[in-house]
């Protein structure tokens, strides 16, 4: 699916499908990212952004976990049976969602050639808010004999 043709309502959920969600996109996937603060370093995951009521979840909203540290600022909502992260309050953009990519149907990181690499380490936050680039991840399919 190319990035024009992202719908901006979609479907998304967990690994196990206990925690199910609708959402309205900001912006398609045209806001895909990732960051390189601590816990999106570990995580690992490609985000897009939707405005907090854009995001509504349909069912295991109980078995939905939230993790938050530093300011408390950011809440990281996963999944409490399959331990995916499903989507976070940002701190930056208190008002936005970011949600993971791999969760919403018929999505995967690997179908963006580039994802941006937010500064997070230095987060607009804490330094006026200038948000920075990090750098660029690139993906290209290896070839049906397994070479780049």
């Amino acid at each position: 699916m190319r990035m024009s043709e992202t719908p901006r309502q979609m479907n998304g959920a967990c690994h196990c499908g206990t925690v199910r969600f609708e959402v309205t996109l900001a912006d398609g996937i045209k806001t895909a990212r990732r960051c390189n603060c601590s816990i999106c370093r570990m995580r690992g995951a490609v985000v897009v952004s939707a405005a907090t009521d854009g995001v509504r979840v349909v069912s295991g909203e109980e078995s939905l976990g939230t993790y938050s540290f530093n300011t408390g600022t950011a809440k990281h909502h996963f999944c409490t049976h399959c331990g995916i992260y499903t989507h976070h309050q940002r701190r930056s953009t208190p008002g936005q969602f970011g949600v993971n990519l791999a969760c919403l149907e018929g999505m995967s990181p690997f179908d963006l050639e580039e994802v941006p690499v937010l500064d997070g380490v230095r987060h607009p936050s804490d330094n006026g808010g200038v948000s920075r680039l990090a750098g660029v991840l690139h993906f290209t399919p290896a070839d049906e004999a397994g070479s780049p």
